[in-house]
């Protein structure tokens, strides 16, 4: 457990092994919850927005080929199948 100090201007500085094995850099964003017994510090992750139209192709039905059934991603059915294939 570390010890931090509050400076004259109410900052407060986490140790560097502590910020480097939580992945904060510059600009991180802690939230500060009071609980009764004390302050409870949490690392706020934001999700990355995405727009949906920069997504459209990326998944494409294959062209030509056989189709495949659900059976063809089933290991027992894969295995029983390639014993029923040896001679």
């Amino acid at each position: 457990m570390s010890t931090l100090l509050v400076s004259s201007k109410g900052q407060i500085v986490l140790p560097a092994a502590l910020r480097r094995r939580l992945g904060m850099g510059a600009g991180a964003r802690l939230e500060v919850i009071e609980e009764p017994d004390g302050l409870k510090l949490r690392v706020v992750r934001s999700v990355a927005t995405s727009n949906l139209t920069k997504m459209a192709g990326m998944v494409k039905a294959p062209t030509r080929g056989v189709p495949r059934r659900l059976e063809d991603f089933d290991p027992a059915s894969l295995l029983a199948r390639a014993r029923r294939a040896k001679p």
